[in-house]
């Protein structure tokens, strides 16, 4: 391909995967914040100073719009913006309204931001506003910093976590977090297997420049990647066709002392729990036969519960699966969630089968993978 076409073509807009929905959700609030940062500003700081700054504008884009980056988070924009309207004052004080003092605030604003971890763009443009905003931003001197920079921040960044927070977005943003089902320090399952935490490390400081991404959320994406490649391939393969179907059951009224007389014959770990129609009520595990497991400071040696029926230990909470659904929905469940059994319902909510981590093993090795 020729070099020129190739490069000119890098400058064809990327397509942004975003909803419809986040899409206004954004605009609206880049708007409702810079509204309400005007209103308060006005308010607090009166119209005999200098209330609001354009700086402000950026900063909205970056805490409404998008929110995950590590260049949005709480202490970006106001050690940010504070920082940067500090050293933009000195440099006024020092060389005056001059280009050179614009140019040496520019750069002392970046390189403190990258030092101290608080990077925020609009940063750069709030150093610039301290040299060059005229003499009601001058007569502020370093106050400057205080009223209307960080009052301005803390306002815009209140109504980002309110905002935000309401809408259903994680922030601040900290990447996606698992609990560990076993409480101990091994990586989850899909973790250990494909790339490695010191692969993405290495992958990211082959770039040589930063990359506005954080580094959980990018593993989280590679993950996800290879779970979606690998539903691609077993997409054919449905839990219908590796259920155990002759699902040993108990109902909520059997006797605890009937459902581990199941347990032990049919050589299981655990038993659905369904009412007269079949409609699953529940699941008993060899662990809710003793108590002592869940306490703030359990037992040395756990105990059997006393309770008499099944439904005073079976848990109620149950994930479950359709017999239309691919095995390769199922995999994080049993692998990074720590599930052994999952439930197989049809439509109308009733037990038609149960797929297990054996059942999964299997499949995977035994069934040939569809085309990629």
């Amino acid at each position: 391909m020729n070099p020129l076409l190739n490069w000119l073509r890098s400058f064809y807009p990327a397509p942004l995967t975003i909803g419809r929905g986040e899409l206004w959700l954004s605009s609206v609030g880049v708007g409702l914040g810079l509204l309400c940062t005007d209103w308060l500003s006005r308010h607090a700081l009166g119209t005999s100073s200098v209330w609001f700054i354009a700086p402000m504008g950026a900063s909205a884009v970056l805490l409404f719009a998008v929110p995950a980056s590590p260049l949005a988070q709480p202490w970006s924009i106001i050690g940010g913006n504070v920082l940067s309207a500090l050293i933009g004052v000195a440099c006024h004080q020092w060389l005056g309204s001059t280009g050179l003092a614009a140019a040496v605030a520019g750069t002392g604003a970046v390189a403190t931001m990258f030092a101290l971890r608080c990077l925020h763009p609009p940063g750069g443009a709030v150093a610039l506003t301290a040299v060059l905003g005229g003499p009601a931003i001058h007569e502020l001197g370093f106050g400057f910093a205080l009223w209307p920079v960080a009052a301005d921040s803390a306002v815009m960044l209140a109504l980002a976590l309110l905002f935000n927070n309401a809408m259903g977005r994680s922030y601040p943003h900290h990447g996606v977090t698992r609990s560990r089902p076993h409480d101990t320090r091994d990586p989850l399952p899909t973790q250990r297997a494909g790339f490695h935490k010191e692969d993405l490390d290495a992958a990211l400081a082959s770039f040589g420049e930063l990359l506005d991404i954080d580094r959980h959320d990018l593993e989280e994406i590679m993950t996800r990647a290879q779970l979606h490649a690998q539903r691609r391939h077993w997409n054919g393969v449905r839990c219908q066709d590796i259920m155990s179907r002759d699902v040993v059951s108990v109902g909520p009224g059997d006797s605890v002392d009937e459902a581990w007389a199941r347990l032990a014959h049919h050589k299981i770990k655990a038993l659905p729990v369904v009412d007269a129609e079949q409609q699953l009520v529940g699941i008993v595990s060899l662990h809710d036969f003793f108590i002592g497991q869940s306490a703030p400071a359990p037992s040395r040696v756990p105990r059997m519960n006393t309770a008499r029926r099944v439904e005073d230990i079976m848990t109620r909470k149950v994930r479950t699966a359709r017999p239309e659904q691919a095995i390769a929905d199922l995999v994080r469940g049993f692998s990074d969630g720590g599930l052994h059994h999952m439930p197989v319902l049809d439509q109308q909510d009733r037990l038609v089968g149960m797929v297990t981590q054996s059942d999964l093993v299997a499949a995977l090795f035994m069934t040939p993978a569809g085309p990629a």
